[in-house]
């Protein structure tokens, strides 16, 4: 079991971005960074992220649960997540319904995997992402119920219903903040490992369809947001920023690729970790190369 002994770098926290299917990535890193010793003293997650964070905070640092967790994910199809429903859909498109794809598949979903009730009684401190849907705010929720937290993490607009939170109404936390790097930095953190679900960047053809489109989009700006808050907290923490795959082919819609997706992120994350500075003495933000450049097509 990764070790949390007290020292100069800690506490440590995991920040895990949003992505939607591509968060099988972080499956990989997680075990990436397990295998290491590397542990969270906390967990900040954004929409799948913090459908990953809730997964991991409800049971020990252990490879056994990232072990469980591939399990999940491996089982994981569209229709699981994203259901179909003619009616809600069409209620969706007159205005009778501000989403057009039920929540309970991913509710189910929450409910037999995570662990704990509340946010507050996690065996590591959680910390989810929601925005705020009158003032467009960012909310770190950190009490409360777990299952609801996350679910107003991940409530893509227009898709999923926004979720009801003391007076307000709450959707998903990557439209204010989908790498939510920052907050980790104001939580106390000392060393903040990264990981980044990347994006689609060597696709054949455009995004076919809304869901697919709208959710290809969301994962461009959250490479640009990365980019931004990298610069905003460089020298403030210790920054380690693991690699999404590259080039990538996969649609955040598509749930087939788990496997091959949690088989490069744990390749990447482990070769950079066990590279000569273990990539945490490299300057943050000479990544924005990396992050931001024209990638090549996967041969």
């Amino acid at each position: 079991m990764p070790s949390r002994a007290s020292r100069p770098d800690r506490p440590v926290a995991f920040v895990l971005s949003g992505g939607a299917s591509l968060g099988a990535i972080q499956v990989g890193m997680l075990r990436a960074l397990y295998e290491r010793g590397i542990a969270p003293d906390l967990l900040v997650g954004t929409s799948v992220g913090a459908v990953n964070g809730a997964f991991i905070a409800s049971r020990a640092p252990s490879l056994a649960t990232v072990e469980a967790l591939e399990t999940v994910w491996l089982k994981l199809r569209r229709s699981k997540i994203f259901p179909t429903n003619p009616v809600t859909g069409l209620l969706g498109v007159l205005g009778a319904h501000g989403h057009t794809v039920p929540g309970r598949g991913l509710r189910s979903l929450l409910e037999k995997n995570v662990e704990t009730e509340r946010l507050e009684d996690a065996p590591i401190p959680l910390y989810v992402i929601a925005t705020d849907l009158f003032t467009g705010a960012e909310r770190r929720l950190s009490r409360g119920s777990a299952i609801d937290a996350v679910m107003a993490s991940a409530a893509i607009p227009g898709v999923f219903p926004p979720v009801e939170w003391e007076d307000t109404e709450l959707v998903d936390g990557g439209i204010a903040n989908n790498a939510p790097i920052s907050h980790a930095a104001e939580l106390g953190a000392r060393t903040v490992y990264v990981l980044p679900t990347g994006y689609a960047c060597a696709l054949e053809q455009k995004p076919k369809g809304a869901l697919a489109t709208g959710l290809h989009a969301v994962s461009l700006m959250i490479q640009q947001r990365l980019v931004m808050d990298i610069d905003r907290v460089a020298g403030d923490v210790r920054l380690v920023v693991l690699p999404p795959p590259c080039p990538l082919d996969v649609q955040a819609t598509d749930f087939t690729q788990a496997e091959e997706l949690i088989r490069r992120g744990h390749e990447g994350a482990r070769a950079w970790l066990e590279s000569a500075d273990g990539g945490e003495a490299r300057d943050p933000p000479s990544l924005h190369a990396d992050l931001l450049r024209p990638h090549a097509r996967r041969r």
